[in-house]
């Protein structure tokens, strides 16, 4: 493996651990599942995902 590719999937964790919505994950899913619907684009996507993140108050401890 190339540090290049080390340094994106060690992104991509990162991301992961602290929360931040993986839109290239997103994609990848909705090509593999759902060939015929179109994808959001990443500013909706952002979005959903901020406001499913967020619509449910006392669904976290803190």
């Amino acid at each position: 493996m190339n540090v290049h590719a080390w340094l994106a999937r060690l992104g991509a964790l990162i991301r992961r651990i602290i929360g931040v919505p993986d839109y290239e994950a997103y994609l990848a899913h909705m090509r593999a599942c759902h060939p015929s619907d179109a994808p959001l684009d990443r500013t909706a996507f952002a979005a959903e995902r901020l406001d499913a993140r967020y619509s449910k108050p006392g669904a976290r401890c803190c």
